[in-house]
């Protein structure tokens, strides 16, 4: 007779399958109940994998996600050329930037013609740079990002489960990997970071320092910001429906096409199917930002769910580098130095380093040396000055 646990696994098998992972097996020892465990691993050879790592290797592991359940999440782990040192090889896990929440956007899926590899070109540069130093680079996907259920957009609590959990996880992909990491993020990543340095620790990984570069914050005023047509609210408006989807995900109850017009309602519900950020930038372009929501909408429950997922009120518990360019019109230089002036009230060992004339994604390859030389300074055991 067949063990619930060793049903549990199948079933776990299965639906990575189904997403397309092409699962190679479910390890014996896997425990589908337990954070971290590693699910599935494949070579990957595709635009994700890192020319720096000795090799790259897509994997499904079991994380937490909204509400406590647990899930199935793909990923990839990176692994350096050359031997570990004692220890093992430090792990950067990267918490990617906004891509959407259409499952074609996750991170692991990317090929050289993908919907998202305008912008994952950008990351998959910055994270060779991390491997040809000689980490191992771990990338989750998020909740429901390739993986059956929705993406919950910007929920903290989500995003740092999924950060922490692949970090386990690839210690079950090559033991050399260590258990010291460095979380860094961009945007939707930098959000991401914040979170997961502000979570619980845990006894089996542990967390060291955070690099969060223009992370986003002030979510539940983007609503608004386009339905009452504020200069440069059309930047603003391929964001709001992941903002949107990534809340019905969260929340089931909550409908964001009663907020909308027939054809915003369109735009958003492709967001869910197979468009990316640019393929959402591209068809919102042909709405007027008059002809977004329907007069009668009410952002109220929009508004109360994103105000819970500000990072402004977070306890960070490791030194954090927080990154940020001066010509970005996605996250404002204002809003990240309001954030951090927040964050110091509780945690004073906040460094920040700015860009001049680096816009959202230049902050990410203009901050890798300032990244490089802090996370050095923690695993030298020094504290970095602070900002506060």
């Amino acid at each position: 007779m067949t063990s619930a646990r060793g049903r549990a696994a199948a079933i776990a098998a299965a639906a990575v399958a189904a997403a397309g992972l092409a699962a190679t097996a479910v390890p014996a020892h896997a425990d589908p109940g337990r954070r971290g465990t590693l699910l599935s691993s494949r070579p990957l050879h595709t635009a994700a994998a890192l020319p720096s790592a000795s090799f790259t290797r897509a994997i499904s592991y079991v994380s937490e996600g909204v509400g406590g359940k647990r899930i199935t999440v793909t990923g990839t782990v990176a692994v350096p050329k050359g031997k570990a040192p004692r220890g093992g090889w430090p792990v950067i896990s990267w918490a990617h930037g906004t891509t959407g929440t259409a499952d074609a956007c996750a991170p692991s899926r990317d090929t050289a013609a993908g919907p998202a590899h305008d912008y994952l070109s950008i990351t998959e540069g910055y994270l060779d740079k991390w491997a040809a130093r000689g980490f191992a680079v771990v990338q989750t996907d998020y909740e429901g990002l390739g993986t059956p259920g929705g993406h919950p957009y910007m929920n903290g609590a989500s995003e740092a489960n999924t950060v922490l959990d692949i970090v386990r996880a690839a210690h079950r992909v090559d033991p050399h990997i260590g258990r010291n990491f460095y979380v860094a993020g961009h945007s939707q990543g930098g959000q991401a970071a914040l979170f997961t340095a502000a979570a619980e620790k845990a006894g089996d990984v542990r967390l060291k320092g955070a690099v969060s570069i223009a992370p986003g914050s002030h979510m539940a005023e983007t609503a608004q910001y386009v339905q009452a047509q504020y200069p440069g609210a059309e930047l603003a408006l391929p964001f709001l429906f992941v903002l949107l989807n990534g809340a019905k995900a969260a929340n089931p109850s909550f409908h964001p096409e009663d907020l909308l017009t027939p054809a915003a309602a369109k735009v958003l519900e492709s967001g869910r199917r197979d468009a990316c950020l640019a393929q959402l930038r591209e068809a919102g372009s042909a709405i007027p930002l008059s002809g977004v929501f329907r007069p009668d909408a009410d952002l109220a429950a929009f508004e109360t769910y994103f105000d819970t997922q500000e990072p402004s009120r977070l306890d960070l518990r490791v030194p954090t580098l927080v990154a940020q360019g001066t010509a970005d019109t996605s996250v404002s230089p204002a809003a990240t130095k309001g954030l951090i002036a927040d964050l110091c009230k509780r945690y004073p060992d906040i460094s920040y380093r700015e860009y001049q004339g680096a816009d959202h994604r230049a902050s990410i390859e203009a901050s890798f040396d300032d990244a490089l030389k802090f996370v050095q300074a923690v695993q030298s055991g020094r504290t970095p000055s602070g900002a506060c």
